[in-house]
């Protein structure tokens, strides 16, 4: 990015920022839910470049959403990296799992995170995001880190 900071928007407003931590989300579209399989699938695309496009903080993948705590490391732009993500888990759930049509919704909600306080939420919603849903678990392997 040259500049230090910029915004545009498609349906939602995304403001950009060098050296920032982003708190991402996306969706499934409507109707679907992710097997087991397509869960493990997506959070191993999610840890394949952590420490080389981004510092991965914490991310969980959910039933019909995900939700992805990181910093970038150069200048990559975040939506290219969102992108790489979607495009990549559609085209390999669709491939090896079977399923047809779209995927994932079009759009993706980021947030950049302002001080520590707001880190440590978002972090602690992250991790405590499974539970909220499903209060009865006892473990649930696509939440990062597990400890």
């Amino acid at each position: 990015m040259p500049d230090s900071s910029h915004f545009y928007r498609r349906r939602l407003p995304h403001y950009r920022e060098r050296d920032a931590v982003y708190f991402v989300t996306w969706r499934l579209a409507t109707g679907i839910e992710l097997s087991p399989p397509e869960r493990d699938l997506i959070a191993a695309e999610l840890h394949h470049s952590h420490d080389q496009r981004y510092e991965l903080y914490a991310c969980v993948v959910m039933n019909d959403h995900v939700h992805v705590l990181l910093r970038i490391l150069h200048e990559e732009p975040l939506e290219k990296i969102v992108h790489s993500w979607k495009s990549f888990t559609a085209h390999a759930i669709q491939r090896r799992h079977g399923r047809r049509g779209r995927v994932w919704q079009d759009e993706y909600f980021d947030r950049i995170v302002r001080d520590e306080k707001e880190l440590e939420q978002k972090f602690n919603y992250i991790l405590g995001n499974p539970w909220t849903r499903w209060p009865e678990l006892k473990d649930y392997r696509w939440v990062w880190p597990r400890d």
